[in-house]
């Protein structure tokens, strides 16, 4: 039998079998408002604002794509 310690750490990882970390969920919420507002509030119709809203989901990708191209990788 387990106990209620060693069950609630396995009911605490996400489907990669990674441990669930709420500190880098609330990063990227706070990184994916942040990056929504910049987009949108530079958007002059509704499709800018649309795919300012797009981008904003995937600005991850963003930095490490500068980020490689900054190293020369």
């Amino acid at each position: 039998m387990t106990s209620d310690r060693e069950s609630s750490r396995h009911a605490r990882r996400d489907n990669s079998g990674a441990p669930a970390n709420g500190v880098t969920s609330g990063a990227y919420g706070l990184g994916f408002i942040g990056a929504a507002v910049y987009y949108i509030q530079g958007a002059t119709s509704f499709l800018d604002g649309f795919i300012g809203f797009l981008k904003a989901l995937v600005w991850p990708a963003f930095v490490v794509y500068e980020l490689m191209k900054f190293l020369k990788m």
